[in-house]
């Protein structure tokens, strides 16, 4: 129990420190908001008459503990480009972002997990050797070139889908997942890739322990061997990974969603920047924050459970 409340304390204070930072960047960061806002209108007299409205000319600190004072009440402020609520256009794109992360990476364990016990059963085969040179080949191909490859064979080749042709969950949710289908595979294909190398050369490690080559003698079959003794031990730091990948997921997601012209986190993350709509992007990063270190938690409750050491320790 100590254990997790000093994990649940450190996730907390990690968070906190991100979210100052990130409200500390962007209030030191050239560019001003109300001039942002105004356009074409801005004046002197204008600019100091909405900084003053949209409280921007408050010290620092005071700023951060409001904003931070109506975070923790689900409050994330207002837009300063649509006047509307933040926490409402943030909840209408998490949907998305995150069902085309949690697709990518059951995608990815769907591919790496069988790929990566056969090659590793198969050690040195023609099967194996072609698997490695693909991994090699999908590990150098970054994920937003990927969905441009994927859109081009898929697309505009194949008509499988229609680029652009984007449908909301809140119209159809077979249409929905179907375009998410090809952006989720560009995020998984490199993801997959790296899972089947590590599985693969962890459980042939295992395969040399003295526990397994015991396991061999009594008459078990590799089978037996592989699934009852190794892949166990071996999925440890796979489960790591795992959890390294589906945080990187998420930054993957925002990217990817410019290559298919997706309308989720990233989509407003980008537009606001631009517009110095800092409320925006300030919720946002720190969601994705908060997203990434949760991930990180479950990751170690989920190895804790797997490895009796860190029990024991």
């Amino acid at each position: 129990m100590k254990y997790f409340i000093k994990k649940l304390i450190s996730m907390a204070a990690t968070l906190l420190v991100v979210s100052f930072l990130v409200f500390l960047a962007f209030a030191v960061i050239p560019g001003d908001p109300a001039t942002a806002k105004l356009g074409t209108e801005a004046t002197p007299a204008k600019v100091e008459a909405l900084r003053e409205e949209m409280g921007l000319n408050r010290p620092i600190p005071v700023r951060y503990a409001a904003w931070l004072g109506g975070l923790l009440q689900g409050d994330m402020g207002t837009s300063y480009s649509y006047s509307m609520p933040v926490t409402k256009m943030v909840s209408d794109k998490i949907p998305v972002t995150l069902t085309l992360t949690l697709m990518s990476f059951a995608m990815m364990v769907l591919i790496s997990i069988p790929l990566g016990l056969y090659t590793a059963k198969h050690e040195g085969g023609t099967a194996d050797h072609v698997v490695l040179a693909l991994n090699q080949i999908i590990m150098a191909v970054p994920p937003f070139f990927s969905g441009i490859l994927i859109t081009l064979l898929f697309g505009l080749i194949l008509h499988l889908f229609t680029p652009g042709g984007y449908v909301s969950y809140t119209k159809s949710i077979p249409g929905f997942l179907g375009y998410l289908f090809f952006p989720a595979l560009a995020i998984a294909l490199p993801k997959a890739a790296m899972a089947v190398k590590l599985l693969r050369s962890s459980i042939v490690q295992e395969m040399r322990q003295d526990y397994a080559r015991t396991a061999y003698s009594r008459g078990n079959s590799t089978r037996n061997v592989m699934y009852r003794h190794l892949l166990k031990n071996a999925m440890i730091p796979v489960v790591t990974f795992l959890g390294m990948a589906l945080a990187d997921m998420i930054a993957g997601s925002i990217i990817i969603e410019q290559v298919f012209n997706i309308p989720g986190l990233g989509r407003i993350l980008l537009t606001s920047i631009s517009n110095r709509d800092y409320p925006v992007v300030e919720a946002i990063i720190v969601l994705l924050a908060f997203l990434v270190i949760f991930i990180n938690f479950l990751v170690d409750f989920i190895y804790k459970k797997i490895d009796p050491r860190i029990r024991v320790q």
